[in-house]
């Protein structure tokens, strides 16, 4: 089953090296460089899953998470941040905002696969 993600990140080398995780596993990847972009985009596609930074110009991931939840179809998407933050105070946020779970930076790909299609598949 192939699944159509779509990862928000600022940093051109960290949406590569998703698309470079999730490609060789069958993933349909769509990409966009930060929160503002990532609602753009996903105006667009029907993403079974949603990766997204924290950290980012113009709209952060907590905005993003927000915003993404805040339309009717994408209310249950599977939304995972990855982040380099750690923090418990920032988990607790992002799952208050509706993120579905939280990958710390830098990631093992296999996990990743893993995940998205333990909250997708």
């Amino acid at each position: 089953m192939s699944l159509e993600i779509l990862a928000v990140d600022d940093s051109r080398t960290m949406r590569d090296m998703i698309r470079l995780a999730l490609l060789p596993a069958g993933f349909t990847v769509h990409t966009a460089d930060d929160g503002v972009h990532g609602i753009e985009v996903l105006g667009g596609i029907q993403p079974d899953a949603i990766i997204t930074d924290i950290n980012m110009p113009r709209m952060d991931g907590f905005g993003f998470i927000d915003a993404v939840r805040s339309q009717d179809k994408h209310r249950a998407t599977p939304i995972l941040v990855l982040t380099t933050e750690a923090a418990p105070e920032l988990k607790a946020r992002a799952r208050e905002a509706g993120a579905t779970g939280w990958i710390v930076k830098p990631f093992d790909p296999e996990k990743l696969v893993r995940a998205l299609q333990m909250v997708a598949g």
